[in-house]
């Protein structure tokens, strides 16, 4: 089988390794003999609905999300229609910000965003950097952690109603007190975890993956676990370096 994912604006938003999740979702499939077939989308392309089981987008400084963003708040009905269809997203960082309503940085200018996130982000005077530990129930009952590397001065907030990714346990999540990180709508998560962040947690490539899978057959499959031992302990570092020395909330 195939898995079609579309990869927005690869050569802009690679902050921070994040393209290593490309890698984590393709090893991933492949070891379940499944193949990963990746299209670049960028300016100007063509972004079709229905054509994709996964879209992906980095994370970038200001200056690569102010390049890209009049280009993705156009395609921003496309990215919602394909979510309502089912197709999985993985959004990290500036590309989190940018698939919300809109980014204000610290100059006042505002960039638009795609809309798919009940959210919007303004840029605020500190960092929010060190690593960080989330507590998640994408699925109803099972409570997973996930771990990643934040470095970002956005103030994310979320509007009333709008489900975050997942509860804070160290670090500092959207906006240094809230005690959220990220945010949920369907089959798509936005997160501010670079690292990147699929290597230490496979548990939500595969998450995402068996999405992606649904996509295409109409049929949430049940993978079988992979014998993770590596990604288990980088999970493991990462989350001890957040609990010992991540900003906490």
């Amino acid at each position: 089988m195939e898995i079609r994912v579309g990869h927005l604006y690869p050569e802009y938003l690679n902050i921070y390794a994040d393209r290593g999740n490309i890698a984590v979702f393709t090893m991933r499939a492949a070891w379940r003999s499944l193949t990963l077939r990746v299209e670049p989308i960028s300016i100007d392309d063509e972004l079709r609905p229905g054509d994709h089981d996964l879209l992906y987008i980095g994370g970038g400084q200001d200056r690569e999300q102010a390049l890209i963003a009049a280009d993705l708040a156009a395609k921003g009905s496309g990215i919602r229609e394909a979510v309502a269809g089912g197709a999985a997203v993985l959004a990290v960082c500036g590309g989190y910000q940018l698939l919300g309503r809109f980014y204000r940085d610290r100059s006042g200018a505002e960039l638009p965003g795609a809309g798919l996130f009940p959210l919007h982000t303004v840029a605020g005077e500190r960092r929010m950097i060190g690593d960080c530990l989330l507590e998640c129930e994408l699925d109803s009952g099972q409570t997973r952690t996930l771990a990643g590397f934040e470095n970002h001065a956005g103030i994310t907030v979320l509007a009333e109603g709008a489900e975050p990714l997942g509860r804070v346990v160290a670090g500092f999540g959207n906006d240094g007190q809230s005690g959220f990180e990220g945010c949920r709508v369907d089959s798509a998560v936005g997160t501010y975890l670079h690292g990147p962040l699929l290597p230490r947690n496979p548990w939500l490539a595969d998450w995402l993956l068996e999405r992606a899978v649904a996509h295409r057959t109409g049929e949430v499959p049940s993978f079988e676990a992979l014998p993770d031992d590596l990604e288990r302990e980088a999970h493991l570092v990462s989350a001890g370096r957040a609990r010992s020395r991540g900003g906490r909330y």
